[in-house]
Protein backbone atom coordinates (compact mmCIF):
# COMPACT_ATOMS: atom_id res chain seq x y z
CA UNK A 1 0.00 0.00 0.00
CA UNK A 2 1.13 3.66 -0.38
CA UNK A 3 1.15 4.33 3.32
CA UNK A 4 -1.94 6.38 3.53
CA UNK A 5 -5.41 4.93 4.19
CA UNK A 6 -6.20 3.46 1.05
CA UNK A 7 -10.04 3.72 -0.10
CA UNK A 8 -11.62 0.49 -0.88
CA UNK A 9 -14.66 0.09 -3.12
CA UNK A 10 -18.24 -0.69 -2.00
CA UNK A 11 -17.58 -4.71 -3.01
CA UNK A 12 -14.65 -4.94 -1.38
CA UNK A 13 -15.91 -3.53 1.44
CA UNK A 14 -18.82 -5.46 1.55
CA UNK A 15 -16.15 -8.53 0.97
CA UNK A 16 -14.40 -7.43 4.14
CA UNK A 17 -17.37 -7.15 6.58
CA UNK A 18 -18.64 -10.81 5.20
CA UNK A 19 -15.09 -12.02 6.09
CA UNK A 20 -15.28 -10.53 9.28
CA UNK A 21 -18.40 -12.02 10.18
CA UNK A 22 -17.66 -15.36 9.22
CA UNK A 23 -14.55 -14.95 11.14
CA UNK A 24 -16.58 -14.05 14.30
CA UNK A 25 -18.80 -16.87 13.48
CA UNK A 26 -16.02 -19.15 13.59
CA UNK A 27 -14.01 -17.56 16.32
CA UNK A 28 -17.08 -18.56 18.66
CA UNK A 29 -17.13 -22.29 17.32
CA UNK A 30 -13.16 -22.77 18.48
CA UNK A 31 -14.12 -20.47 21.94
CA UNK A 32 -16.83 -23.22 22.63
CA UNK A 33 -14.32 -26.34 22.31
CA UNK A 34 -11.63 -25.24 24.63
CA UNK A 35 -12.53 -26.54 28.19
CA UNK A 36 -11.53 -25.26 31.52
CA UNK A 37 -7.95 -25.06 32.21
CA UNK A 38 -8.85 -27.10 35.67
CA UNK A 39 -9.76 -29.98 33.66
CA UNK A 40 -7.37 -32.51 33.92
CA UNK A 41 -6.74 -34.55 30.55
CA UNK A 42 -4.29 -36.91 28.61
CA UNK A 43 -1.13 -35.54 26.65
CA UNK A 44 -3.40 -35.91 23.48
CA UNK A 45 -6.63 -34.08 25.34
CA UNK A 46 -3.78 -31.08 25.54
CA UNK A 47 -2.14 -30.98 22.75
CA UNK A 48 -5.76 -30.03 20.84
CA UNK A 49 -6.29 -27.65 23.62
CA UNK A 50 -2.98 -25.73 22.75
CA UNK A 51 -3.98 -26.28 18.73
CA UNK A 52 -7.29 -24.81 19.68
CA UNK A 53 -5.97 -22.11 21.37
CA UNK A 54 -3.47 -21.12 18.32
CA UNK A 55 -6.37 -21.47 16.08
CA UNK A 56 -8.06 -19.27 18.28
CA UNK A 57 -5.43 -16.65 18.41
CA UNK A 58 -4.99 -16.49 14.44
CA UNK A 59 -8.33 -15.66 14.47
CA UNK A 60 -8.34 -12.64 16.81
CA UNK A 61 -5.15 -11.33 14.57
CA UNK A 62 -7.42 -12.04 11.73
CA UNK A 63 -10.09 -9.92 13.03
CA UNK A 64 -7.92 -7.33 14.13
CA UNK A 65 -6.20 -6.89 11.01
CA UNK A 66 -9.75 -7.24 9.19
CA UNK A 67 -11.13 -4.71 11.55
CA UNK A 68 -8.49 -1.79 10.83
CA UNK A 69 -8.93 -2.67 7.59
CA UNK A 70 -12.36 -1.62 7.99
CA UNK A 71 -11.50 1.91 10.16
CA UNK A 72 -8.62 2.77 7.20
CA UNK A 73 -10.82 2.19 4.31
CA UNK A 74 -12.79 5.04 5.72
CA UNK A 75 -10.31 7.58 6.33
CA UNK A 76 -9.02 7.29 2.89
CA UNK A 77 -12.18 8.22 1.14
CA UNK A 78 -13.02 6.79 -2.10
CA UNK A 79 -11.37 4.82 -4.78
CA UNK A 80 -9.05 7.26 -7.03
CA UNK A 81 -10.02 7.30 -10.63
CA UNK A 82 -6.14 9.28 -11.13
CA UNK A 83 -4.49 6.29 -10.15
CA UNK A 84 -4.23 2.73 -9.61
CA UNK A 85 -5.65 1.46 -6.09
CA UNK A 86 -7.73 -0.81 -4.54
CA UNK A 87 -10.94 -1.66 -6.34
CA UNK A 88 -9.89 -0.20 -9.82
CA UNK A 89 -10.13 -1.85 -12.79
CA UNK A 90 -6.06 -1.52 -14.50
CA UNK A 91 -5.44 -2.67 -18.33
CA UNK A 92 -1.88 -3.68 -18.03
CA UNK A 93 0.71 -4.70 -20.76
CA UNK A 94 3.16 -7.49 -20.22
CA UNK A 95 6.63 -7.81 -21.26
CA UNK A 96 4.93 -10.60 -24.25
CA UNK A 97 3.33 -8.09 -25.34
CA UNK A 98 0.01 -9.57 -24.13
CA UNK A 99 -2.63 -7.56 -22.55
CA UNK A 100 -5.06 -7.76 -20.06
CA UNK A 101 -7.94 -6.23 -17.28
CA UNK A 102 -7.43 -7.03 -14.02
CA UNK A 103 -9.05 -5.59 -10.45
CA UNK A 104 -7.49 -4.83 -7.93
CA UNK A 105 -9.01 -6.21 -4.37
CA UNK A 106 -8.16 -6.90 -0.91
CA UNK A 107 -9.57 -10.49 -0.92
CA UNK A 108 -8.53 -13.27 -2.95
CA UNK A 109 -11.51 -15.32 -4.91
CA UNK A 110 -10.70 -17.99 -6.84
CA UNK A 111 -14.45 -17.18 -8.60
CA UNK A 112 -12.51 -13.96 -10.06
CA UNK A 113 -10.22 -14.89 -12.58
CA UNK A 114 -8.95 -11.73 -13.05
CA UNK A 115 -8.53 -10.35 -8.98
CA UNK A 116 -4.96 -9.42 -8.14
CA UNK A 117 -5.05 -8.77 -4.61
CA UNK A 118 -3.09 -5.67 -3.73
CA UNK A 119 -0.56 -7.42 -1.07
CA UNK A 120 0.75 -9.38 -4.13
CA UNK A 121 3.51 -8.47 -5.72
CA UNK A 122 1.76 -7.52 -9.13
CA UNK A 123 -0.76 -5.65 -6.74
CA UNK A 124 2.14 -3.76 -4.81
CA UNK A 125 3.80 -3.02 -7.47
CA UNK A 126 0.19 -1.40 -9.62
CA UNK A 127 -0.80 0.58 -6.29
CA UNK A 128 -0.26 4.47 -6.85
CA UNK A 129 0.82 4.36 -10.73
CA UNK A 130 -1.45 6.11 -13.43
CA UNK A 131 -0.96 4.93 -17.37
CA UNK A 132 1.89 4.84 -18.79
CA UNK A 133 3.97 3.92 -15.81
CA UNK A 134 6.36 0.89 -16.14
CA UNK A 135 5.96 -1.37 -13.20
CA UNK A 136 8.95 -4.15 -11.71
CA UNK A 137 7.17 -6.72 -9.75
CA UNK A 138 8.59 -10.49 -8.76
CA UNK A 139 7.14 -13.35 -10.86
CA UNK A 140 6.99 -16.70 -10.47
CA UNK A 141 9.60 -16.73 -13.00
CA UNK A 142 11.78 -13.66 -11.41
CA UNK A 143 11.49 -10.17 -12.49
CA UNK A 144 8.99 -8.89 -14.41
CA UNK A 145 7.31 -6.05 -15.50
CA UNK A 146 4.26 -4.41 -17.34
CA UNK A 147 3.13 -1.34 -18.29
CA UNK A 148 -0.27 0.35 -16.91
CA UNK A 149 -2.58 1.03 -20.52
CA UNK A 150 -5.74 2.07 -18.67
CA UNK A 151 -7.96 1.97 -15.66
CA UNK A 152 -11.55 2.50 -14.27
CA UNK A 153 -13.15 1.75 -10.96
CA UNK A 154 -15.53 -1.79 -10.28
CA UNK A 155 -18.97 -1.10 -10.57
CA UNK A 156 -18.89 2.12 -12.89
CA UNK A 157 -21.30 2.58 -15.38
CA UNK A 158 -19.34 1.06 -18.77
CA UNK A 159 -17.16 -1.01 -16.79
CA UNK A 160 -17.07 -4.67 -18.03
CA UNK A 161 -15.19 -5.82 -15.05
Amino acid sequence: MTGDPEPISAEARKALEQELSDLHEERETVAATLKDSDEVGDRADQADEIQRADQLNRLDERIERVEDRLRQAGIGGPVPTDKVGVGTTVTVRFADGSTDTLHIGEIADARDPKLVTSDSPLGRALLGRTPGDTVSYEAPDGEATAVVVSLGTLGTPGDQG
